[in-house]
């Protein structure tokens, strides 16, 4: 029955962001035959769309990769996506020992990325807008970075140098605030003072920028505003980086700024890249992090609205022709997202609301 279809193995899909790249396939024309995985056995089960689900362990376990390969032996499987950050590393890292093909950008992008500092050192070194910030190493170098940034600043973002989600996220305007806050981290969760990072809080605008590439040119992408936050109102920093509802963008500011971003950490940039930026006080988009080798969560939000990224990147890596599509801009400005928990997602077309002002 399977005869002749694509088998593609997409992890971590007991999260939003897997679930919604098996929806963005399940879109296409064409049929696909999707396994998934996640370490989740009770998120598994939420997962649709697909042909057969494992459980795999997480990513640390020295098993890991011996697991993957016997569940890519188990159904034949010609293609793996890692949708977690965790999993893009770890596959990335083995790339070599995984069984099936991947179509991950070269492991040094992925290491950059992955490591919000060095990405923040390596774009101020190319002259693209990023906020200032400084590593943490100790207490003294909190006040130090506090002194600095608070004098242009009326408070300042204190976050995790890893991690998706804002993990470790707080705004905050005094030396006790982020001492109390990482030292909580390092109690309950382990970590260390030179895991955090401070830098400039960016008051403006919030962008996402979307984008698939082939050898150093830029195939497609579209940009959208966060505008809500899931659960942002219950989260200490206010926002969760998940949108709550997102609003399609056409700024060419924002498109130059993350071309240019893209290139300077990857002059061949091939597969899938992410920018995250939001706007300082003059209102120059400033790139905060990017997301290389996965997907935003909300693929499913500009596949819906007829750029369908996650098949166009599935053709790419098998080598397969593509229909012309526009660089930028590939979905009409104006079109938004809104999703909340439980009760599903809706596209709207330029403000046609159903409801109505008394």
């Amino acid at each position: 029955m399977s005869k002749n279809k694509k088998r593609i193995l997409i992890t971590g899909v007991g999260g939003s962001a897997g679930a919604n790249f098996v929806q963005s396939l399940r879109m296409a024309k064409e049929s696909f035959y999707l396994v998934g995985s996640d370490i989740n056995k009770y998120h598994l089960e939420l997962a649709e769309g697909l042909e057969k689900k494992y459980i795999l362990p997480l990513t640390k376990d020295p098993s890991y990769i011996e697991k993957l390969n016997k569940l890519i032996t188990l159904e034949k499987i010609e293609f793996v996506h890692p949708q977690p950050d965790v999993e893009v590393e770890v596959i990335s890292f083995n790339r070599k020992k995984i069984k099936a093909k991947t179509f991950l950008p070269p492991h040094k992008t992925i290491e950059i990325c992955q490591n919000k500092i060095e990405f923040n050192k390596l774009m101020k070194k190319n002259n693209i807008p990023v906020p200032k910030s400084f590593l943490l190493e100790n207490k003294n170098d909190l006040a130090f970075a506090l002194k600095n940034l608070l004098k242009a600043n009326e408070k300042i973002w204190l976050r995790a140098i890893k991690g998706a989600g804002s993990r470790a996220s707080l705004p905050i305007k005094d030396l006790e605030q982020g001492h109390q806050w990482i030292k909580y981290w390092i109690t309950m969760k382990g970590l260390k003072y030179s895991d955090f990072m401070v830098s400039e809080f960016l008051s403006g605008k919030e962008f996402a920028f979307q984008s698939i590439w082939k050898d150093g040119e830029i195939i497609t992408s579209q940009a959208r505003e966060r505008m809500e936050y899931v659960f942002g109102n219950l989260t200490p920093s206010g926002q969760s980086s998940s949108p709550s509802v997102a609003k399609t963008v056409h700024r060419d500011d924002v498109n130059k700024i993350a071309t240019e971003a893209i290139k300077t950490i990857d002059k061949k940039a091939t597969g899938i890249f992410c920018v995250d930026m939001k706007e300082n006080k003059q209102g120059i988009p400033s790139i905060t992090e990017i997301n290389c080798g996965r997907f935003f969560t909300t693929s499913n939000f500009f596949s819906t609205a007829g750029s369908n990224m996650p098949y166009y990147y599935i053709k790419m890596a098998y080598g397969e022709k593509l229909p012309n599509l526009p660089k930028y801009n590939a979905i009409p400005e104006g079109w938004y997202w809104i999703r909340t928990i439980d009760m599903g997602y809706k596209l709207i077309k330029r403000e046609k609301w159903t409801g109505k002002k008394l």
